[in-house]
Parts: C-alpha cells; structure tokens; sequence
C-alpha cells in the first residue's frame, strides 16, 4: 500500500464517523413528540370529556407532524452527505497535492545520492579539496579517503612519466599530479607489492582517514589497480624538510624564524597526536624527510604507515630510520611517546646545524650526529661554531641557547628524563614571531645579533 492510500485510510474512517453520528444523532427521538409522559397536577388537570375531545380533534394532524419530521431528518442527512462529500473531496486533493510533492522530493533526494555516491561510496561529503575535484574523480570512498579512478590518476600525472617526478618518499615516487587548472596534489606511486608495504598502505590510509589536523598532511584518497598501489595527498608545494636542508640549495631558504616556525608546526602535529587522539598515537617515524612543507612553509607530518596505537606498543617489530631510533627501542623493543620526542630532537638538531643525522666519514665509517653535537651543545662557547653557517649571526643568542637546551633533553638516552611534547612545544613557541604562529611580540629583540667568540 502507498503513502497516499494510507494517508486516506485514517481519513475515510475519520469521515465516516463523522457521517455516523450525525444519522445516529438525527435518529433520536424529537422533543417535540416525545412519547414521555408528564404527570400533570391537579390544577392543570382538564376534564377527560373534554381531553378527548380535544384528542379527536388532534388525531387527524398527527401523520403530519410525523412527515415533517421525515422531512427534517432527510435534509439533515443530506446536508451531512455534502459535508462529508466536500471533506472528502478536499481531503483527496491534499493527498494528491502531497503525493505529488513527495514523488518530486524523492526525485531530488534520489539524483542528489547519485551523484554523491559517484564521488564517494559511503554517500558522505568528501574533504574539502576533493570536492573541487569532477565527480568522476572518485569512485568510491572508505571512511573519509576517496577511492580514485586509476585512468584519472594516469591523466594527472601525464601517465606518471618522469617530468612529473616531484620526489622520493618511503617505499615510492612521488609525482605531481594535475586535476585542474586550482587544484594540484601529489601521489605517490608504491611498486613494493610485499606484505610488509601492503600493511603500512592500509596503515597510512586507516590512521589519514582518521586524523584531521592543520600540522597533519591531508591524504586526499588512494587507488589500487593491479599490484600497485597509489596514495593521494595534498600538494606540499616546498617539498620536505629533508630535501630543503640537505638538497641542492642547503637550506638557503630557512631563515631562522622559518625554522623556529617548522619547528613549532611539527611539535604541534605531534602534540595532537599524544594527547589528542583516543587512543594516542605514536608515529614511529619523524624523520625530516617526513616533515613537508607548502608554499607557505607550514609545516605538516606524514607518512604514517608505521604509526600504532599508544595502547598497542608492546612486541613491536622494530622499524624506522637509523639516526631516529630512540636508545631503548634500538636496544630493548621499548616503544612510547617518548621515542617520537627523541626523533624530533634529531630534527630540531638538523634545523640548527643543518647537518644529516647520519653522516658517512669515510667508506666505512658513519658518525652519529648526537654524538658529535652533545659535547657542544652544552657548551655556550662553542654552540655558535656549529650553527648551521646559512643562519650564523642571524639569531637571537638568549633563543639560540634556549633551543639547544629544549633539543639537549629531547635526546637523552633515558627516556623519563625526556619532556612530554607539550612542555617542547611550549618552549618554542616565544620564539616564533606572532605571524608566524607564535607568540613572540615585535618590540623583543630579534633583529640580528653577531655572535662574540669569547662567549
């Protein structure tokens, strides 16, 4: 049965109701010839001569005072009949009226789902930038990640031909993919179609799919076709930490307070990560290289495709990058928050020197960047001599004492003695100008400062 017929029903019973009782009331028996006998009293009493008298004078009226009635009745039932014949007229019309509506509404509603789910299965909204995309960008959608077309991406990215190489990312290259004339992203290409890959891409899709934040690169969608398996991302236009450190121009385009600032974006993506997600989340492997920044230098973590749960630490397997390890999960499998402290101190160690934390001495020989930094950076005589030369003289000394202080706890060997990221970020923060997302006011001194030898 459809919406209208049931719609009616109540309607039709409602009417004859309605019809009924007016019959049943016009029914009753009239006052005015009512059989109900009054006593009378003595005094309006009349005698019965003349009562029947009076009877048989009556007697001939009577059948019309009984046809009157019939009459009455009749025009009452036939103005019921009316009434109830243009209630359900109107009645009628509404439903058509509605069921008109309800048939176009249904129309909407169903187009509108269609072409929500040509963008994403789920019929959810897709994020932001993926909605400037053409429906047919996507085909499908899992949690908040779209599921691209792989035809679209091989357009994108010229059929991922080498001109449109943007980089190197853990397991893949990286290309720059075009979907319009606004709307640029990066995909990675993963060939390492081995179980450990295939578990850090549905890793790095679960947690992306989850966690939304300004310090924490988007993952636009993914796209499997064959046994290869592609990410998409934002478009980080400045590339990563790693490469703008240690690539072709050395860190020519770090200011100091640029640093300071890549510094504070990356503390704030891990603070997020350690005390705002449930459960926390330890990433497992802050590198540079996975530190990216956009055309503005804000800096965003990515690769997530080590990333556990805080609550799910015990027994796993040891993975990351020599030269981030923590001691105690290098040695003993112990993994916490505090490890991914101990990897950002490594990466507030390079934006102050601008040296690898790995470095090869000779063919066989490497030096670990902690060891050669700790005995200096202790040392306020001779912390200004192993400044990276790009920002020598160009810093406050009091802030570059006090960053080398915040990086020399960072990297203690003993875990407990490393501060929680909050305390780290919150070091850093007076040290970045307040347009830069600080909280550093213009008046303090900033400007820059040559450093005196004899200090």
């Amino acid at each position: 049965m459809n919406v209208p017929s049931l719609l009616l029903l109540p309607m039709w019973v409602t009417s004859t109701s309605f019809f009924s009782s007016i019959v049943i009331a016009d029914a009753r028996p009239d006052p005015a010839v009512s059989t109900t006998l009054v006593p009378l009293s003595h005094s309006q009493e009349a005698p019965i001569s003349q009562f029947s008298s009076e009877m048989n004078a009556q007697s001939p009226g009577t059948p019309e005072v009984r046809v009157a009635h019939h009459q009455d009745l009749n025009k009452k039932i036939l103005a019921a009949l009316i009434v109830a014949s243009t209630l359900l007229a109107v009645v009628l019309i509404f439903l058509v009226f509605f069921w008109v509506y309800l048939s176009k509404n249904s129309k909407k509603k169903s187009k509108s789902k269609s072409s929500a789910n040509s963008g994403n299965a789920g019929g959810l909204p897709l994020k932001p930038m993926v909605n400037k995309l053409n429906t047919s960008a996507v085909i499908g959608k899992k949690g908040s990640a779209a599921v691209f077309d792989y035809q679209l991406l091989e357009a994108a990215t010229n059929h991922f031909q080498e001109r449109s190489v943007s980089g190197e990312g853990g397991r893949g290259v990286i290309y720059k993919a075009r979907f319009s004339e606004k709307l640029l992203a990066a995909v990675k290409k993963l060939d390492d179609a081995d179980q450990d890959a295939q578990r850090e891409f549905e890793n790095e899709v679960n947690w992306l799919s989850k966690i939304q934040h300004q310090n924490v690169v988007t993952l636009l969608g993914y796209c499997i076709h064959g046994q290869t398996r592609y990410l998409v991302y934002e478009m980080m236009q400045n590339g990563s930490l790693e490469t703008q450190l240690h690539g072709p121009t050395h860190g020519s385009a770090l200011t100091w307070h640029l640093r300071m600032k890549i510094a504070v974006d990356a503390a704030r993506g891990l603070e997020f990560l350690h005390e705002r997600c449930n459960p926390p989340v330890v990433h497992r492997d802050l590198k540079s290289s996975n530190i990216l920044l956009d055309s503005d230098f804000n800096a965003k973590i990515s690769d997530f495709g080590l990333a556990v749960s805080a609550q799910s630490t015990n027994n796993v397997k040891i993975s990351g990058t020599v030269g981030y390890l923590a001691p105690e999960y290098l040695l003993n499998g112990k993994l916490t928050d505090k490890s991914d402290v101990y990897a950002f101190g490594i990466v507030l160690l390079e934006l102050l020197m601008g040296r690898k934390p790995v470095e090869k001495m000779e063919s066989t020989q490497c030096q670990s960047l902690v060891s050669w930094a700790m005995p200096q950076l202790t040392d306020r005589s001779k912390l200004p001599n192993i400044v990276d030369p790009v920002i020598k003289d160009t810093m406050d000394l009091k802030h570059l004492y006090q960053v080398a202080a915040v990086a020399v706890l960072c990297i203690q060997p003993e875990p407990s003695y490393r501060p929680l990221i909050t305390d780290v970020l919150h070091s850093l923060i007076p040290l970045v100008p307040a347009e830069l997302g600080g909280s550093l006011r213009a008046s303090e001194p900033v400007a820059t400062v040559g450093l005196d030898p004899s200090h």
